[in-house]
Formats: structure tokens, C-alpha cells, sequence
């Protein structure tokens, strides 16, 4: 583990005081979800990814499901109540978001897009998402994500788990 900094969600969750703890690991750009799940010693499951899209509309969306999961882009664009979305292109994420990829958090975006957290969350008492920076994660409460972004659940993954870690995280 490295030394410990204070990233842009850490502060957002400090102000709001939700609670959290904070994780790091040295980051290798060929690192997996499931590899960081290792890392943390937890199950993939309780692993987060978040996903940037834009829809037909022109609005963007993000959405929040498990490191092994892939996101299925016709219950998304159903979830958000367009007729389609699809991945933002990788260079579109950091004037979009203020995030890089493999470093891409739902809190503290530049701008609050609308969000939906895979409901798999429901059922864990804690869950793992970027704290905003490579190489650092946040654990909280389903609860304490969603009450701090504004965000619902949503049945937003391939109903076959063959998950495609290569979406953008």
C-alpha cells in the first residue's frame, strides 16, 4: 500500500459527513477490477466500476455496476429513458468528468450527470468505487453512495456475467 492523500470525493464526502474509508495500491495501467478486488482483499462483487455515456438525447449518464459485470447498453439507455446510449470516447472522460481513466468516480464529478448504481449494491453492506484518482478507492455504504449523488438502482448488467473489463472505469 502507498501513502495516503486526500482526493477531490474524499473531500465531497468529508463536507457532507458520510462516512468512508479510504484505500490505496501502487496502480499498474494492465490492472484488472477483479485484480484491485484482490488487492483489497475483497469480493469482485463488492467492486465498482463507473461507466460515462451519452445518449441519443445528447445528455450523459453514469452508471455504477460490479468490477466482473458489463454493462448492458439496452438496460441502460432504459434505466436513463432514452432510446439509446453508448460509451464516451476515452479522451471525452477528463474535460467531462475531471477524471481519468481507471480513475473515474461517480462523486464529485465536475458537473452532476443522472446516475444509477447496479442493484446487485442493494444487498451489500459496502461497497468499493474510485476515490477519483488512480491507484485509490473509497469504501461506503450503498446507502451513504447514493444519498451523496443522488443516484437510484437499476438492473443495468448482461444478464450472463461474462464480464468485459475493459469498459471504462
Amino acid at each position: 500500500m502507498k501513502k495516503e492523500e486526500k482526493t477531490n470525493v474524499m473531500r465531497v464526502l468529508d463536507a457532507k459527513k458520510v462516512a468512508y474509508a479510504s484505500h490505496s495500491y501502487e496502480p499498474d495501467p494492465t490492472m484488472t477490477g477483479v485484480q484491485i478486488a484482490g488487492i483489497l482483499g475483497e469480493e469482485p462483487k463488492s467492486v465498482f466500476k463507473t461507466l460515462v455515456t451519452q445518449g441519443k438525447s445528447g445528455r450523459y449518464y453514469v452508471f455504477v455496476v460490479p468490477v466482473k459485470g458489463a454493462l448492458d447498453l439496452k438496460k441502460a439507455a432504459t434505466a436513463a429513458g432514452e432510446k439509446a446510449v453508448a460509451m464516451i470516447k476515452q479522451k471525452e472522460l477528463l474535460p467531462l468528468t475531471g477524471y481519468v481513466h481507471g480513475g473515474c468516480s461517480p462523486i464529485g464529478m465536475k458537473k452532476a450527470f443522472p446516475t444509477f448504481v447496479h442493484e446487485s449494491a442493494k444487498e451489500l453492506e459496502k461497497i468499493f468505487v474510485s476515490a477519483g484518482k488512480v491507484g485509490y478507492q473509497i469504501e461506503l455504504t450503498p446507502a451513504d453512495l447514493v444519498k451523496t449523488v443522488g443516484c437510484g438502482y437499476a438492473d443495468i448488467i448482461s444478464a450472463d456475467d461474462a464480464a468485459s473489463e475493459d469498459d471504462y472505469e
